[in-house]
């Protein structure tokens, strides 16, 4: 990636709804080449996909969570178990594999308190193998983007 490139990749990271001539026009590029960069962006997997990013509490929830776990043995069973979990659970955001006095930080949206402890019962403690749970209730948020530097 070149400047040019990042220039790109800044812009539609601020708003990926620009037209191609727009976006040309805000990196002083000719529309056909910022088309072709865009597109060696998307082909290289530099852009993966365009997404709506939604304001969380305007769309109904209220509490996003930091939730750090550990399981009580890693054997391939409790693993997939666990991760499958995850993968079904909407309301779980990312789910990040960690190194440190856990093994996974997931973050969690949902409308509130009530919602959260159902979750827990409901999805979490139901999986086997998990030793601990500890979490991180967000009470104020100072800085939250997608954009990469």
């Amino acid at each position: 990636m070149d400047k040019k490139d990042r220039q790109i990749l800044r812009e539609l990271q601020r708003d990926a709804r620009l037209t191609n001539a727009e976006l040309a026009e805000r990196v002083h590029l000719s529309p056909s080449p910022c088309l072709r960069r865009v597109r060696n962006l998307e082909s290289a997997g530099v852009i993966s996909r365009y997404v709506a990013i939604a304001d969380r509490k305007v769309a109904g929830y209220g509490l996003t969570a930091y939730v750090q776990i550990t399981l009580s043995r890693h054997e391939r069973d409790t693993v997939n178990a666990f991760e499958q979990r995850v993968r079904e659970t909407p309301e779980i955001l990312a789910c990040h594999l960690m190194t440190g006095p856990f093994d996974y930080l997931l973050e969690i949206v949902v409308e509130g308190l009530e919602a959260y402890e159902a979750l827990l019962r409901t999805k979490l403690h139901t999986v086997s193998g998990i030793a601990t749970i500890n979490t991180s209730i967000v009470y104020g948020t100072i800085k939250d983007t997608e954009e990469l530097p």
